[in-house]
Order: structure tokens, then sequence, then C-alpha cells
């Protein structure tokens, strides 16, 4: 199907008040699931239009986690676990020649591919996709403006935001917009970068391909995670070569006659101001919902995503208080889309969304923080079950598996219901988006007791634990 075809092609508008039955303005992972949920059964269309970053970069259909989020950043771990592998192919016998790899241009093409497989989808589903920029008249009117300024006004019964967000500059820094990067420009910017705050997953790809990577962190790494989890995953960072440079702020970033770029920072210890160049400045200090055309700073919605006008929805990262997460915003999407045809009344459980950190070490939890636990229950009502284990996959290759571990989270008392699982170590993803079924029907200790393990994997590890941390014993894993 050619762009051309795709410009002509029309959906039938339905006579009656409105032109269609659902607009969705934003053509992310939210916005896509909630429009071609509605297929075939209602008149729906979705406008979708990418803002260039400050530096020009822009994308294709399909929002952030597409383009320049998920999918780019778990292909460029991908990559760094690989360059991880061929070292430890080595000690296994192999004998690989080094060479050169086009790894951006393949996770570019990849992307282009997602592009067209979203629009050729809508076009199946007989969903009319815009390329134009929407912004809200009324409660019933959207205006479209497309690349060349072109206008038009479309009315809706019902119209839904899931425009999601950017990442954010820290404004306050002179230099910090002239002169950095944010992660929509990454795959054109393979260079040393200085990162804060929750930059971990950016700066251990960067330095798994071979890039000198520095951190810089204002107080903690991996605001709201598990704190002890974020230490292993810090510590394992720094033991392979990332340097971190904690509890300090930028103060100004200035570009030199020799194109390297200068960055001034102060220690919140010390107060003290420290000097060092870079080839390049990635600010990782948030996201910003994409509220600018609605002259608002942020969006609160109710339970079923409605916002204070009842036909108007938001979902996704636009709205406020929801996890800025892929998967959430698909299924509240689909959820919605359901609602509004009258296909269903089941709502968005936010509760107990599974989510892994792409560290060098990967992180995956599902549930309540070890903290979050001891301030809703009280740390007398929690028990917490845990290992330290030793990954079969590092014995050969003889890699250090010291922040390897799994812990637990329960009620003491009782089944001892599961409040919280972390794990640390390979393919954490797939490990905990398994046990997060378990949360969903009830997860207890006895559960996990009660169930036999596949061996010899790392999930196991996860249904052997006996150990409590208030026990005192070695948690050590020791044979099988």
């Amino acid at each position: 199907v050619s762009d051309s075809e795709f410009s002509r092609s029309v959906i039938l508008i339905p006579a009656g008040e409105y032109d269609y039955d659902l607009v969705v303005v934003g053509g992310g992972s939210g916005g896509l699931a909630c429009s071609k949920e509605g297929r075939f059964h209602s008149y729906f269309a979705v406008l979708d239009f990418v803002e260039p970053s400050l530096k020009g970069t822009k994308w294709g259909l399909g929002g952030t986690c597409v383009n320049v989020g998920c999918v780019p950043k778990k292909l460029m771990h991908q990559a760094a676990l690989l360059g991880t592998a061929l070292r430890d192919a080595r000690k296994y016998g192999w004998q690989i020649p080094e060479s050169q790899t086009a790894m951006a241009e393949a996770v570019q093409n990849h992307m282009k591919s997602l592009n067209w497989g979203h629009r050729v989808q809508l076009q199946d589903k007989k969903v009319k996709y815009l390329n134009m920029k929407g912004s809200l008249v009324d409660e019933h009117t959207v205006r479209a403006v497309d690349a060349k300024g072109k206008e038009m006004k479309m009315s809706a019964r019902n119209i839904v935001f899931a425009a999601g967000g950017r990442p954010k500059y820290p404004t306050h820094v002179p230099g910090a917009e002239e002169f950095g990067i944010t992660s929509d420009d990454l795959l054109f910017s393979f260079t040393v970068c200085v990162c804060k705050d929750v930059a971990l997953e950016c700066a251990g790809f960067l330095a798994g391909i071979g890039l000198d990577t520095t951190v810089m962190v204002r107080r903690i790494a991996l605001r709201g995670f598990d704190q002890q989890m974020s230490g292993l995953v810090t510590v394992y960072m720094e033991a392979h070569g990332i340097k971190f440079s904690w509890k300090c702020t930028p103060k100004r970033v200035k570009k030199l006659p020799s194109g390297l770029l200068q960055v001034t920072w102060m220690d919140l210890n010390t107060t003290e101001e420290h000097q060092d160049t870079f080839n390049s400045v990635l600010w990782a200090v948030g996201r910003a919902p994409e509220t600018k055309t609605l002259n608002l700073e942020k969006i609160i919605v109710a339970a079923d995503e409605a916002t204070s006008v009842p036909n108007i929805f938001a979902i996704g990262d636009i709205a406020e208080g929801r996890p800025e997460l892929t998967p959430t915003a698909i299924k509240a999407g689909r959820l919605l889309a359901r609602r509004l045809v009258g296909r269903s009344t089941e709502l968005m459980n936010y509760e107990n969304v599974a989510t892994t950190v792409f560290t060098p070490l990967e992180y995956g939890c599902v549930g309540l923080s070890e903290e979050e636990a001891e301030r809703r229950h009280g740390k007398d009502q929690i028990e917490v079950y845990h290992a330290f284990y030793k990954p079969l996959e590092f014995t050969v290759a003889e890699r250090d598996a010291t922040q390897c571990y799994i812990k637990v989270v329960c009620l003491q008392e009782g089944e001892q219901r599961v409040l919280g699982l972390h794990f640390t170590g390979p393919n954490a993803g797939e490990v905990t988006q398994g046990f997060s079924l378990g949360f969903q029907c009830g997860l207890t200790y006895e559960h996990l007791r009660n169930t036999v393990r596949t061996h010899p994997t790392c999930a196991e590890e996860l249904v052997k634990l006996n150990i409590t941390k208030r026990s005192g014993l070695d948690a050590t894993v020791t044979g099988c």
C-alpha cells in the first residue's frame, strides 16, 4: 500500500449529530490501541503529529515507545548484552573476530517498519488516520492542523486525549537546551553522556557499546523503586566501568572551541563546584505531559479515564497520576474504547503492574517496594524472604554475581500474601511478567513454596525462597 493510497482512503461519515463517534488525539501506544479497538463498530479517527525536538528530531506513527522509547531502548540494551556475551563466549571456547555493526541503522529500520505497520492496521480496521496536530475547540470539536498550516475542524461524540509526554530540560541550567540532548535524540548522538536521576538505562547501553559514560545523580537513583534493589543495580554498573557523580547538580554547560562540552556542577555535600568535558550531555530528568494545546498544566481523570467534561477522556502519560508505561496505556485505551461502544463496563486496574529496568543487570519488579510495604502496613507486619543467587550462565564465564538478588515482600500474618516481588539478574522482565499473573490471583508465600520449579533457571530461585531478613541468616544460595 502506497502513501498516496493512504491519503486517498476515506471513512464513510455517519449521518447524524457528529462527524465521528470518537476522535483520538495522539497516535502513540494508548491512542492507537483505543482507536483500533472500536473497529467496524463505530466511526473512529486518530490524529497524530510529532513536534520536532529542540534538536530537530522527529519520527513516525507509534509514539514514544515505538520510536524513541521502549523498542529502541530494548534493542540497544540487547546490543550491549551481546557485547558481554561475546566476551563470555571466549570462556566457552568460541573464537569470534571483532567487527563493526550498523546498530543505529538497524534499529531505525525496525522502527520504520513498526510505523508502517501501525498505518496498515488503522486502514484495515477502518480508522481514519490524519497526520495532523489536534487541539480542543469545545467539548465536541477538535481543531486539526497539518505541517503546512492547513486547518480543519471535526466534531465527535467523544474525544480521547492520548498525546503522551516529552522529555524535560532543566531550563534553569544555562546551556542545557542549547547544547544538551534528550532520549528523543539519542539514536543520533552515540557519544559520552552526563545523565541525571533515572538515566541508568541510557547509561547502561551506552557504556555497553564501549562509550565512556558518567551518570550524575542529584539525590537517589531509580526514585520510586525499591532502594535496596536500586543500590544493587548501581553498584553493579559502577563495578562495570560506569562512573557516578553522587549528590551533584549541574550548574551550566558551555561549548568549547574544540567542540567539547564543558559541564560545571556542584557537589551538594560540600557546595564546591567541579568541571569536566564531554562529547555530549544527555538530560534524563523526567517527562512532561503534552498538554500545551489544551492550555492546561495537568489533566486529572477519574477511574473510567473521564475528565471533568463527561465526554472527554485522557489515557496514558498525559493523565495525571497514571503510570508512565506503555502496557498500561494500551490496556486502558482498549478498555475505554470497549466501554464507549457499549461492549464492556470493565475498568482499568492499575495495581500490581510489573515493570523492568533494562540496566546492565536487569531489575524487574511487581507490587510494593519494601519501603512502601512498611509505610502502609508497619515494619513489624512485614516478612521479607530473600536470596543471593548465581545464574548458571555466570559460572563458566566467571562473571561476578554479587548483585544477583531476589526478595519477596509479604504480610507476616495469615497466608502471608505477597505484596511485592523484586528480582535482579538475567531476563528480569521475563521472570516478573510470569509471576505478575499470580498477583492477580492473590499470590501468597505458600503458593510460591508449593510450586514445582523449572530447572535449571534463574526464576526457580523465587520458589525456593526460605530465609527471611528477620532471621539474620546467610541468604546465599548453595547447590540446587
